[in-house]
């Protein structure tokens, strides 16, 4: 069997992912942010000549966008497509052979796991609550495909997110993305990013460390109270901060 041009343009885009630190470079940037390349590079604990050589050809290959402000080269995924690229490929990746070694690293994990970003929607068990409460209150419909409701169109204004500026744009209103953690879709398009934004607006949640979200005890309350859950559905995990980890 031979393998036409499609099939090496193919192989060549996977091989931009195929390396541990350029793949670590794309989950760090699922947080949304910009990042430059010396944070890219401590954070994976490379040289900073290697950090640039990666995301040279990351952002040749298409997966992230760069912009120069002065001395400063900042980095980030190129739209939301390569964003739900990362993380369904996270997603059907195999689990950590080690558990964590240290209990800074174990309580990082956990937070991770509870909420995050996936680069401009929530993720994470809180996430996935979230698309299922918005199924169950009708919100959302998937008896031809996710779609949002008349009834989600009023749920959403009556939380100060109107839809019509969000049809305007060219992301679907609202869209399955896989979580790598539970295994189950959270809500991403316009509407996910729409809501993730209107949380921290409104004190709802947090940023936390890189990626991680925290849902505050207000915010707890409240998202309980729209979504029509008992509070202890949104309880986060215990975690705490043990200062410098040791070994």
């Amino acid at each position: 069997m031979t393998t036409g041009a499609d099939g090496r343009g193919l192989a060549g885009f996977a091989a931009l992912l195929a390396d541990p630190t350029r793949a670590g470079f794309c989950l760090a940037l699922l947080d949304g942010r910009a990042w430059t390349a010396g944070e890219l590079a401590r954070a994976a604990g490379v040289a900073a000549s290697t950090a640039s050589d990666h995301l040279t050809r990351l952002v040749a290959g298409g997966l992230l966008v760069e912009q120069r402000q002065g001395r400063h080269r900042y980095v980030r995924l190129a739209d939301p497509a390569v964003a739900q690229l990362v993380e369904d490929l996270a997603a059907r990746a195999p689990a950590p052979a080690t558990p964590p070694r240290t209990l800074r690293a174990a309580s990082a994990g956990i937070a991770l796991a509870y909420a995050r970003t996936c680069y401009d929607h929530l993720a994470g068990r809180l996430g996935v609550l979230l698309h299922d409460a918005l199924l169950a209150r009708g919100v959302l419909d998937r008896s031809g495909g996710l779609a949002l409701t008349g009834a989600g169109v009023a749920w959403l204004a009556g939380l100060g997110v109107p839809v019509e500026p969000l049809r305007a744009t060219r992301r679907p209103l609202v869209r399955d993305c896989l979580d790598w953690t539970e295994r189950r879709p959270h809500l991403a398009g316009a509407v996910g990013a729409a809501l993730c934004g209107r949380f921290l607006d409104l004190g709802w949640t947090a940023r936390g460390t890189g990626r991680a979200v925290r849902l505050t005890p207000a915010g707890r309350e409240a998202l309980a109270e729209a979504l029509g859950l008992d509070p202890a559905l949104l309880a986060p995990p215990a975690t705490r901060d043990t200062g410098p980890a040791r070994a």
